[in-house]
């Protein structure tokens, strides 16, 4: 590779949107319902009135900008979300966006009741972290509204 050719972006595991103006990227297990999650969370959202798109489902591009974690949606599959018991779906979908929060699907058992304030660290960036139980969209809504001051609980 020539010094002035750039690197590849890393690739991760995970699902990524915008709501409003706030990022959010959720992680977990594979069959954990990060897909599932996002989807919900991006009509939710547009329900309450705020801009909401998918950034990418399953993989994502991600960069260190100035000291903020972006996440990219790779060409191959921007546009796409899996949809539980169908498959690959076209949908809107935002090319990148600045991440302002980590959702980590955690198996039940696994949940705390009250957390404590986390951080993960992702690409050098520290990004506020909040771990909802795999599988339970009702409540993962809640509280990601919550967390982030969105919607209801502003």
């Amino acid at each position: 590779m020539a010094a002035d050719e750039a690197k590849p972006a890393p690739n991760i595991h995970g699902t990524a949107l915008l709501a409003g103006d706030r990022g959010i990227l959720i992680t977990g297990s594979s069959g954990a319902g990060k897909s599932t999650l996002a989807l919900a969370l991006v009509g939710h959202f547009r329900g309450q009135g705020l801009f909401s798109r998918l950034i990418a489902d399953d993989q994502l591009l991600i960069s260190s900008h100035d000291g903020r974690l972006l996440c990219a949606a790779p060409p191959a599959i921007a546009g796409l979300a899996e949809v539980a018991g169908i498959g690959p779906q076209p949908v809107a979908y935002q090319p990148e966006a600045l991440i302002d929060l980590c959702v980590r699907l955690v198996p039940a058992l696994e949940m705390q009741r009250f957390q404590a304030d986390a951080t993960v660290t992702i690409a050098g960036c520290g990004i506020p972290a909040l771990d909802v139980a795999a599988r339970n969209v009702t409540a993962a809504l809640a509280a990601i509204s919550a967390r982030l001051s969105i919607a209801s609980f502003r």
